[in-house]
């Protein structure tokens, strides 16, 4: 059968009104343009509730619509989605040519018709809590706390090795099989204290620590004690300290919750009695016993596999009323100065158990913000068979932004445009608005390659071993070259929609591959000045032009050739809009430009269009600065 050629596109407002995720019981108006050619005799819009599968069907009529093109019908249905969560939705259309199913383009927003159909995706929340509007406009920058800065008296404990060749390669040869992560390099609370003013002046306004309770490793992802700091890190007062000098200097802290694994070596588990043989392990009768799951010959389930990372049970209520509970850790540590969490492996949580620490964290602090971390589309993520509806209104106020992350690094490095520009479309389509404002843009993490290595240097086989990887170093040319390519990136990441977050060091040009070579240490006189003079530069343009990044609104102006621009605008009328612009192909490629605009790093005025260059980026101010 023949296509109608009817089109829609679900993130222009023409077609769909409003465009993105809506409050529940909102108005969503959408319109579908059929050729006059056509004879229609019943168009309908398909809603289908992605909870139950209940299917709504609403008539379409045919309108007087001005916008719509030439020798075309506009077709529309008004939907009122009552409660929250995810619909899906599509159209049928009966013509004198027989029966047309209309749905979404596969990786576009696009309609056609195929034979598997793909339906378009609408998000609904109810907005339990105030959104955290502190972090909006502002920067991130996630600091591993044992590689960032050392001040005051070492701590020395039994089995961990302190080295004093700061700057040095981490430990990455196995011990009987296993990495013990147990080498550290002294950074501590009192190490960030002394480096505030550092992180002031870069124009930092949170920092997101690793985790920095009581733990056997480096990383400490294997906490023994939620309630303690641990000691090589410093002490509870050094963290209220921490958390009060830096508030005086515009700057939060979130903390990283590690609750769905403790460590074996735990006061909760107690694997090797080192806490009194009262942890669910060493006692059947302990009253851990149930925030683990063990089976009849012993052994337990334990984190992907790993046997020193044994899995909690959230859905037991003494877990969960130790992490929520009034003196529970996740209130805790917000009433000694925190200003939110970052959960990480939220997809492991029971979405149940999500809305358990969202309440208790806004309980206690009502502008706390609770970051997920999460790798994927987080609006319709699956994990372990249930849909988790992260963006209800009940759960996160955001998440991570890996997807965007992967997008810049294939632009930035190969000039894939449509990728990059298809991917913010799609999270603008997707993500409530309160999602978006805090979205923590990330180009690298301590869980990822360095961004500088990411973007140019030697792509290694994805099996490659520890001892292979410990081998490889960028040459100077990739050096050079990754350092053009990440000032782009960064011009990228401080201007899209959402809240850029530097990984220490970053900023400095560190390089390296997967852990551990990714968590080396803060090379402090030894930076790339000009490389940190760039990060300065972008987020002081970022700064002064708060109201349009904070929460200003975002369209792809070109995706085309290894061109990639976007605008950022205010609905203040008195805001100019900002475009900005990235060539990272081969060629030469024109931008359409109406009026004036002030490019920022320079200050060069352009009148109309303009010519981007082969790695060119632009910061395009509509007028002349004014």
């Amino acid at each position: 059968m023949n296509s109608i050629n009817a089109i829609f596109d679900s993130r222009d407002n023409r077609f769909r009104s409003p465009a993105g995720a809506v409050r529940s019981g909102s108005k969503i108006t959408l319109t579908l343009l059929i050729p006059c050619s056509v004879k229609v005799l019943k168009a309908e819009l398909v809603v289908c509730n992605d909870r139950d599968l209940h299917t709504v069907r609403h008539l379409m009529e045919p309108v007087q619509d001005k916008t719509a093109i030439h020798e075309y019908t506009a077709y529309r249905a008004v939907a009122i989605p009552k409660e929250k969560g995810l619909y899906w939705y599509h159209f049928e259309v009966t013509t004198d040519l027989g029966f047309h199913v209309i749905s979404r383009m596969e990786g576009h927003n696009y309609a056609t018709e195929q034979e598997n159909m793909i339906p378009w995706q609408q998000t609904v929340y109810d907005p339990m809590y105030d959104e955290p509007s502190w972090i909006n406009g502002g920067v991130y920058y996630q600091i591993f706390v044992d590689r960032f800065n050392h001040a005051g008296k070492n701590v020395e404990l039994p089995g961990k090795t302190l080295r004093s060749d700061w700057g040095g390669c981490p430990e990455w040869q196995p011990v009987d099989g296993k990495v013990l992560n147990n080498d550290f390099f002294g950074g501590n609370l009192r190490g960030i204290i002394e480096k505030l003013p550092y992180l002031e002046d870069l124009g930092v306004t949170c920092l997101y620590l690793s985790p920095i309770f009581e733990a056997v490793s480096n990383h400490k992802y294997d906490t023994s004690n939620y309630f303690n700091i641990d000691p090589m890190f410093g002490t509870e007062d050094d963290f209220e300290e921490l958390c009060s000098k830096a508030n005086k200097k515009g700057i939060r802290i979130i903390l990283d919750g590690v609750f769905a694994h403790t460590g074996d070596d735990s006061l909760y588990f107690d694997r090797y009695g080192h806490y009194g043989g009262k942890g669910a392990y060493t006692d059947p009768g302990s009253k851990y016993r149930n925030w683990y799951r063990f089976h009849e010959d012993g052994s337990y389930d334990s984190w992907w596999g790993i046997d020193t990372l044994p899995q909690t049970n959230m859905l037991d209520d003494t877990y969960m009323q130790f992490l929520t509970g009034k003196d529970g850790v996740l209130r805790h540590w917000l009433r000694k100065g925190a200003s939110g969490w970052r959960l990480d492996v939220v997809d492991e949580y029971p979405s149940g158990a999500v809305g358990k620490v969202a309440k208790a964290v806004k309980a206690e602090k009502p502008d706390a913000l609770l970051i997920g971390e999460v790798w994927e589309d987080a609006s319709n993520k699956i994990a372990y068979q249930e849909r988790k509806n992260y963006f209800d209104g009940s759960r996160l106020d955001s998440v991570m932004n890996y997807p965007m992350k992967d997008a810049i690094i294939d632009f930035v490095r190969n000039g894939n445009a449509l990728r990059v520009a298809r991917q913010m479309e799609s999270i603008m389509a997707h993500y409530p608005e309160f999602a978006v404002h805090s979205l923590m843009n990330i180009l690298g993490t301590h869980d990822s390659i360095r961004i500088l290595t990411a973007l140019a240097g030697q792509i290694p086989d994805p099996d490659a071993t520890r001892e292979e990887l410990s081998r490889l170093h960028m040459t100077e040319e990739e050096r050079q070259r990754g350092i053009r390519r990440l000032k782009i990136a960064v011009a990228l990441q401080m201007t899209l929609p959402g809240v850029p977050c530097i990984y220490y060091g970053d900023e400095t040009g560190m390089e390296g591959y997967k852990d551990p070579f990714n968590r080396r240490c803060y090379p402090w006189v030894k930076e790339d000045t000009d490389l940190q003079a760039w990060y300065k530069r972008i987020i002081k343009i970022r700064r002064e032009h708060r109201s349009v990044y904070a929460v200003g609104g975002y369209r792809t102006t070109a995706a085309h050739n290894g061109l990639y621009a976007f605008e950022r605008f205010s609905e203040d009328p008195r805001v100019h809009s900002i475009i900005t612009a990235a060539n990272c192909g081969t060629n030469a490629v024109r931008l359409r430009l109406h009026g004036h605009w002030t490019n920022m790093l320079n200050g060069e005025v352009i009148k109309d269009n303009t010519t981007v260059l082969p790695g060119e980026v632009l910061l395009l101010e509509h007028g002349f600065g004014m």
